[in-house]
């Protein structure tokens, strides 16, 4: 664990890591009465359905089931014969690539996931392409408390390293910078070894189906009115207004935690939204305290008293953030999250791309014309040689972990069978905001000077692919107890064969307990005093030791039940210089990400500065919430920043060294007829072309809302609707 006088200037991180995210090439004898199937080489989802599994624990960094880093570590067996018999839903592959289909669709995330289902729902012949295969049965990807190690699960696990500053040197100053070391491992610290390279700051994404809904926090906040009106604005589509983007969500969302006549929510969608059970949360005596703290912070009334009950805990906690009351986008306070869980799973594009792809008609044959064709890496867009350029089809490689992103690549020393694939009407890019502009450029859609200094024949000059680039800032106010949160008591979080809190989870008769939750049990949304229109900080709290991404990080934030989290998301950041450019003219390279925080960035009517000062406030305020709280059931230390860092001079020099982001977004934005840097129209065409159009969370002009998943889902729908509509009006192409 992190030691409590940790702070930023003395990295509690320095650490080697041996990076093996949940592989099973390094396995130790299993212990006595556990049976496993097993083949060399495999990962964890490749056991033939095993009535027993076998899982790495690392003792150093606590009980959490982790990567095999240094250490002390040892192995031992769980059944979850259960859990493997309650569900089996996998996706259905295609062998034989179609020769030609209606529309090809690359990416199955949020953006590409949705819209080829609703595509083929509506009699469409679509072929789902993905570089990654369906890893979301397994339990760390299912089961919603353990969302941080979904994201190092090494089957599903795509690894970009970022950086925050130009100046290399700057950006060693945060205690998440990670290095190469000589014998392959990962450095994570400020003091690494001389002959170490240095990688960035790690960018956990999601190489699988589903993409990043498979790994992602779950959480499910709608947008600000704000964020869709601008898009009106800018392009002059009325059908981008508020009122009808709402429609979207109404169509896609199943709404499990409030009554069915709840107006501005659907009720019958493909993605379950629901909230964690607020009794379990009241029963804890250390988050009562909490919460009584921050109704404090916001002059609500709150007592023991009365949040000793759901009911009264709804009196002081609001339960429905994405309400469409005309004050919403106004209002602060306590929330309860929504999040993407039916029941006690977690629920996102996988499931929705599962029900399409599964489906039979009464006869037993394929309902829906949607393929899939997964562990495919597609290299290029080919076009027409006409004067606008159509999208014909797509080139690939078949294999798997070939893009150098998954830490397999490159191990099992296949370069990938090339094919391709040609499409009737369109090819929908939904790649995401690193590998959808890597795409076009690769294929001749980009800034003209970048694209011919690595001699790539220019099809299309848009100099506005692979910039734009924008983030939330986050960080977080870390405190330790010296008495343990109860909400956790009993749990053993699959390091024992008995853990009770996992045959809750697997009871479906009984309510699933903590393990059917994110670990998030309330959020304060605010506003800064720098915030233009909306509330502009949610601060979100967690019973975790939680400071960041890095390789390793899902151990420690999970290792005991003593830490709680406050992590604050600055919202509508003004930082709009980020860029991705290509590092090389091989496709399975990674691009170059350089994000220009702060200082770096957009610095035009005080914009830094302004993103600054509202961090500061939001970790004020976390701060001023964890020093006044009551001391029910033990008292809270402040370990991270520390007490060291006490001035405001400091604090914001700590976040400006230890900042990071997790929503990336906006470099292929929609924009305006006349603006040169805008990538797409607002039909999601891309310029200069016809027959393509991206779906993802690249095409914003501004990053929207609190949290990506949501207005990337939303845009989804839309962009399905607008297609269908086009198509059938014969208007796809400009």
């Amino acid at each position: 664990m992190y030691p409590s006088s940790a702070s930023h200037h003395s990295s509690p991180r320095d650490q080697r890591v041996t990076f093996r995210a949940f592989s099973t090439t390094h396995l130790a004898l299993p212990s006595k009465g556990c049976t496993i199937y097993l083949e060399s080489n495999l990962v964890q989802q490749d056991f033939i359905r095993p009535k027993q599994i076998l899982i790495s624990i690392d003792l150093k960094n606590g009980f959490y089931p982790r990567l095999e880093p240094f250490g002390f570590r040892f192995f031992i067996c769980i059944s979850i014969a259960r859990y493997w018999s309650r569900n089996d839903a996998r996706a259905k592959v295609t062998q034989d690539t179609p020769s030609e289909v209606d529309y090809i669709v690359v990416g199955s995330g949020p953006g590409g996931g949705p819209l080829a289902s609703r595509l083929a729902l509506a009699g469409y012949e679509v072929l789902l392409i993905d570089a990654g295969d369906d890893q979301g049965d397994q339990i760390l990807a299912e089961m919603p408390i353990f969302q941080f190690a979904s994201t190092e699960i090494e089957a599903q696990q795509w690894n970009f390293f970022v950086h925050h500053y130009s100046d290399l040197e700057r950006q060693k100053k945060d205690t998440k910078m990670t290095y190469q070391t000589t014998d392959g491992d990962y450095y994570v610290g400020l003091d690494p070894p001389a002959d170490a390279e240095p990688l960035g700051i790690w960018y956990p994404r999601a190489g699988t189906l589903g993409g990043c809904s498979n790994h992602n926090a779950m959480i499910s906040i709608y947008p600000h009115e704000s964020d869709w009106q601008y898009i009106v604005d800018i392009t002059g589509d009325d059908s981008w207004a508020p009122d009808n983007m709402r429609t979207y969500f109404e169509k896609m969302e199943h709404c499990d935690y409030l009554p069915e006549d709840t107006p501005g929510h659907g009720f019958d969608g493909w993605l379950h939204t629901s909230a964690t059970n607020q009794t379990m949360i009241v029963q804890d005596d250390k988050i009562n305290s909490i919460v009584i703290s921050a109704a404090d912070a916001f002059a609500v009334n709150a007592s023991d008293s009365i949040l000793a009950t759901a009911e009264g805990f709804n009196q002081v906690v609001s339960l429905d953030p994405n309400n469409p009351l005309p004050t919403r986008d106004n209002d602060t306070g306590l929330y309860q999250i929504p999040i993407a869980v039916d029941g006690r799973t977690r629920n996102g594009a996988r499931n929705f791309i599962l029900e399409t792809v599964n489906a039979v008609n009464t006869d037993g044959s394929k309902k829906y014309k949607l393929s899939l064709k997964l562990n495919t890496f597609v290299t290029k867009i080919r076009f027409s040689n006409d004067t606008t350029p159509r999208a014909l089809g797509v080139d690939f490689l078949e294999g798997k972990s070939l893009y150098r992103a998954d830490p397999r690549a490159g191990k099992n020393g296949t370069q990938g069978t090339p094919g391709s694939v040609n499409a009737r009407k369109e090819v929908i890019i939904s790649g995401g905001t690193y590998n959808s502009p890597q795409l076009l450029k690769l294929s001749g859609v980009g800034p003209r000077a970048e694209l011919e200094s690595f001699n790539i024949p220019v099809l299309v000059d848009l100099p506005g692919v692979g910039t734009n680039m924008q983030d939330r800032y986050e960080t977080t106010l870390v405190s330790e107890s010296d008495v343990p949160f109860s909400i956790a008591e009993g749990c053993t979080f699959l390091t024992t064969a008995d853990d009770p809190c996992l045959t809750q989870w697997q009871d479906d008769t009984a309510d699933a307990g903590l393990y059917a939750t994110p670990g998030l049990p309330l959020a304060m949304i605010a506003r800064s005093s720098t915030a233009e229109q909306d509330p502009d900080l949610l601060i979100s709290g967690a019973p975790a030791n939680f400071h960041g991404y890095y390789p390793g990080y899902s151990g420690p934030a999970l290792g005991d039940a003593l830490h709680w989290s406050w992590i604050t998301l600055k919202a509508h950041t003004r930082n709009t210089a980020g860029t991705v450019t290509l590092r090389s003219t091989d496709p399975l390279d990674t691009p170059l990400i350089q994000m220009h925080y702060f200082d770096e960035g957009t610095s035009t009517d005080d914009a830094w500065e302004k993103d600054l000062q509202a961090m500061y406030e939001g970790m004020s305020l976390s701060r001023q919430i964890m020093n006044s709280v009551v001391p029910l059931d033990g008292s809270f230390n402040e370990t991270w920043p520390g007490a060291d860092v006490s001035t405001e001079e400091e604090l914001k020099d700590f976040i400006q060294d230890e900042a990071w982001g997790h929503h990336i977004s906006c470099t292929n934005p929609i924009g305006a007829d006349d603006d040169e840097m805008a990538v797409l129209d607002s039909s999601f065409r891309v310029r200069g072309t016809s027959g393509l159009r991206v779906v993802d969370a690249s095409v914003f002009p501004k990053i929207p809302g609190f949290y990506i998943a949501v207005p990337i889902y939303m845009v989804s729908e839309k962009a399905a609707a607008v297609i269908i509509e086009q198509d059938a009006a014969g208007t796809s192409y400009r």
